[in-house]
């Protein structure tokens, strides 16, 4: 696009965030470069300037500088990528919920929820399959870690990736996980308060205790079971959303690391004689929260195999349509 654009909010655009806006339109605008289009106030709303969290009304205007032609080549690049039958046979595959609004989704383990470096394939990419022939493309609502399996929202128009991203925000949503962990935790229950932070570490990026800069963290846990001393099931309940957040709480602050989490545990977190004790034992079991068609959504993903393996051959008699959401004051 090489001239300004003068482009009015549409109504099924009302309320939306404006940097998901460009998200929408442009895909292919980075973060960085959005934020500084906005700053030299070349992007502005009804004249005026504008803050990438701000929300936009139906009928306000909103004007586009010329983006880079690199922009338009990358969607090119993106477009080679093509969605297959098999592909959407699996994606449906992985559909435990659906209504006029949401998909929800039981995510794989070792699946990425969006592209970066060297990743090809991921959740995100593959929505597509989920697209109907003249409707909107469905949008992620959250993430979960690559190697983390279980409950993830996928919204279906703009309308509910708006409404969803608000209750994940606000916090009505409850977030229920369940993980295999080395040890046994001194407390049959309790909270976890540990200020974390990104840090560069030689390995990459890695999340830390940090009690000066780090940012609040919380995290409600239970002990589900255990087998003697060597492995105990957890109920996880977070009530912050930091990265990693579950990972660092349980090795840092229950000194019990998630079994197969190598990055945080370290070899310590790898079982002799556990099957698949090198594949990440934590999965997002549930989820309540207000549901866009009224009332409250209770979504239960089953554990994937590698799991329930583990929990047969460690005697942890899952039910499975149990859930142990913990309620927290």
């Amino acid at each position: 696009m090489s001239q300004v654009q003068i482009i009015a909010v549409t109504p099924a655009e009302d309320g939306m965030r404006l940097d998901r806006w460009f998200k929408t339109h442009y895909p292919d605008l980075g973060h960085v470069r959005l934020q500084k289009l906005l700053r030299s106030g070349q992007v502005r709303l009804d004249g005026g300037r504008v803050k990438a969290s701000s929300r936009i009304v139906e009928l306000q205007i909103i004007r586009v500088p010329p983006i880079e032609e690199r922009t338009a080549r990358k969607a090119k690049l993106k477009q080679k990528f093509k969605i297959t039958e098999e592909d959407i046979e699996l994606v449906k595959s992985w559909i435990i919920h659906q209504d006029s609004h949401l998909f929800v989704i039981n995510k794989p383990s070792g699946l990425a929820v969006q592209g970066g470096s060297g990743t090809t394939r991921h959740v995100d990419g593959l929505l597509d399959a989920l697209k109907p022939k003249d409707g909107e493309r469905p949008r992620l609502v959250h993430r979960l870690d690559k190697d983390t399996s279980g409950v993830m929202l996928i919204a279906r128009s703009r309308k509910a990736a708006v409404f969803y991203t608000d209750v994940f925000q606000s916090k009505e949503a409850k977030k229920l996980y369940w993980a295999l962990v080395v040890g046994q935790p001194k407390l049959e229950e309790g909270i976890i308060t540990l200020p974390l932070k990104k840090a560069l570490g030689a390995k990459g990026d890695k999340v830390i205790v940090d009690q000066k800069e780090g940012k609040f963290a919380r995290t409600a846990y239970r002990v589900l079971d255990t087998a003697g001393q060597k492995v105990s099931w957890l109920a996880f309940q977070p009530v912050t959303g930091r990265t990693h957040q579950l990972r660092v709480h349980a090795t840092e602050g229950l000194e019990t690391p998630i079994v197969g989490d190598g990055k945080y545990g370290g070899s310590e977190s790898f079982l002799d004689g556990l099957p698949s004790s090198k594949q990440m034992h934590l999965h997002a079991r549930a989820i309540v929260l207000p549901n866009l068609n009224g009332g409250t959504l209770e979504v239960l993903a089953p554990p994937p195999k590698h799991f329930m393996e583990s929990c047969r051959f460690l005697g942890f008699a899952i039910q499975p349509n149990y859930n142990y959401i913990i309620e927290i004051e």
